[in-house]
């Protein structure tokens, strides 16, 4: 009776396949945007040399991690621009760039229009929607609540 051996590659075991250290290192961008984060960070997170890590993330995902990373931080910069009144520096320095000079370029060659003409084009929500002063009012008072009176029942 011969006994048949199946020869296991030794890579094969205890291995992710690519495709999986990839997303960690893309969900490590999405996630950490504002820390100062570098390809060979994420190509740490992945497992893989930077250079190969390069590669693979472009074949995979169809642009370097370099820029995917840009282009997370200034989708998060458009949101921020419109949905707060905080300066451009501090929305530059908010998403992880250091950088106002390109931070704008960067954000001109994306979006098409500078940080601060695009906060212009896209007003706040608050200023399209007529609230009448009298209901700013009301509800803008703070509820003065007194001992029982939230309505939970008096304890026996």
């Amino acid at each position: 009776m011969s006994v048949r051996r199946i020869a296991v590659s030794a890579p094969a075991i205890g291995r992710l396949p690519p495709a999986r250290h990839l997303l960690r290192a893309r969900d490590l961008a999405d996630a950490r945007y504002a820390e100062p984060l570098t390809v060979t960070d994420l190509a740490r997170a992945a497992g893989l040399s930077p250079a190969h890590f390069s590669r693979e993330f472009r074949r995979t995902f169809g642009e370097p991690p370099h820029v995917y990373l840009l282009t997370r931080r200034l989708e998060r910069a458009a949101a921020l621009l419109r949905t707060t009144d905080m300066s451009v520096a501090d929305i530059c320095m908010a998403v992880g760039l250091t950088s106002v000079g390109s931070f704008t370029t960067s954000f001109t060659r994306v979006y098409g229009a500078s940080p601060t003409a695009y906060r212009r084009a896209h007003p706040p929500a608050a200023s399209l929607a007529l609230v009448p002063p009298c209901v700013l009012r009301l509800r803008g008072r703070p509820q003065h609540r007194t001992f029982r009176e939230d309505g939970r029942a008096a304890r026996p």
